[in-house]
């Protein structure tokens, strides 16, 4: 793809033009522009429709030219991009696994210095390419990070990375040691040229495999945006041997809901069977693993060891969806017939045998309406079903 093709005037209002239009009907069309392979046309089309939510600031901007649907897919939204520029300080920062640069962007309105490496030459063409659209001021170099780094040879605030998750071998890997760059192996080789250092990884990997793989973690943020969890960021600082702290953040549209706590500080929960309010952890939180600690700084009850719902008769502000139980019985064949007769639900189940699926054919409940239904165990290890009515708490 040479960028000049797709900058032509009349390609590029065609693109404007197409946006959001039906995509499958789009691609059976005729090509317009028969000089240029309307696969890449098209691309842009694709992206540029997936950018709006995304990435508005380059979905406004004119003659921004996109990657691969792949490409646009795995990189960072402006949520959690504009997140990660709060986390560092300094006046430079160098990021090896460059990509689209969406977390660039955000790092240049920080920080004086920014660098911008990506082994696609193609790729680091459209980026700079972009930056200069969006008149930001970064870096571009294409090729390999570890050589840049070395011919640079300068010091940097943070080295900023985002490890590959496909493995040319393995295909799609978990562990970071698989991933590309190995970040593991070549933490001694970053340290050389920054004391801190940020890893963005996905969310599957689990907290305490990335723990057994690197040194001196400083912090662990997870990020959610609608109370899905979109990654990880490592803190790592340079001989750091301390407490880890974990921060959960989950941004909403009306708010942003955060907590912390430190890593293995190993407290006890305190059960209860279910009283006047039921509280579930947004994913954020769940993915954390602090669900005594949660418990404990909002001065909560759980249901059960592995239920991970909390209750309490006093309402509080909590990160998580509210709810007052309205009622709550054993689940047996007697009291379902007498409860859910008609009843429109919406279903959770938390620490239950059946499925959401699986409950709503054996029982004929239909999805949507202002009930929700949380099938559970309490801390007898009984099954019992919750009838309750969301909050929203001021």
């Amino acid at each position: 793809m040479t960028i000049s093709e797709l900058l032509q005037s009349d390609i590029q209002r065609y693109i404007a033009e197409k946006t959001e239009t039906d995509f499958s009907k789009l691609a059976f069309q005729s090509n317009p522009f028969p000089e240029v392979d309307f696969k890449l046309i098209l691309n842009q089309i694709e992206c540029r429709t997936k950018s709006k939510e995304k990435l508005p600031t380059w979905y406004s901007a004119n003659l921004v030219v996109y990657p691969s649907k792949t490409s646009l897919e795995q990189t960072s939204s402006e949520i959690t991009a504009n997140y990660k520029a709060s986390l560092v300080a300094g006046n430079s920062l160098i990021d090896v696994t460059g990509g689209f640069g969406v977390d660039d962007y955000y790092f240049a309105q920080k920080l004086q210095q920014v660098y911008h490496c990506e082994m696609n030459d193609e790729l680091s063409e459209l980026v700079a390419h972009n930056f200069k659209q969006l008149n930001v001021n970064i870096t571009c170099i294409s090729g390999d990070s570890t050589q840049i780094l070395t011919e640079l040879n300068q010091k940097f605030d943070t080295i900023y990375i985002d490890p590959s998750r496909r493995n040319d071998v393995k295909g799609k890997v978990f562990m970071l040691k698989d991933c590309l760059p190995n970040v593991p192996n070549l933490l001694d080789f970053y340290f050389q040229y920054a004391s801190k250092i940020m890893i963005k990884t996905a969310p599957i990997l689990d907290i305490s495999a990335g723990l057994s793989e690197l040194k001196f973690v400083k912090t662990i943020h997870i990020v959610a945006v609608e109370n899905e969890v979109k990654e990880l960021l490592w803190e790592i600082e340079g001989k750091y041997e301390e407490q880890i702290t974990i921060k959960t953040i989950n941004f909403n549209k009306d708010k942003e809901e955060t907590f912390e706590f430190q890593w293995q500080s190993n407290p006890t929960s305190t059960y209860s069977l279910p009283k006047k309010y039921v509280y579930e952890p947004n994913s954020a939180i769940m993915k954390s693993g602090g669900f005594a600690q949660i418990g404990n700084q909002f001065g909560l009850n759980k249901l059960h060891q592995h239920s991970h719902l909390y209750t309490s008769d006093e309402l509080i502000d909590f990160p998580g969806r509210i709810f007052q139980i309205n009622q709550f019985f054993n689940y047996s064949n007697t009291n379902m017939k007498q409860n859910f007769v008609d009843l429109q639900s919406n279903i959770t189940t938390r620490n239950f045998p059946e499925t959401v699926s699986t409950i709503r054919k054996k029982w004929k409940i239909k999805d949507g309406g202002k009930v929700y239904s949380f099938f559970t165990t309490d801390k007898n290890d009984i099954k019992i079903v919750l009838l309750c009515s969301k909050i929203k708490f001021k």
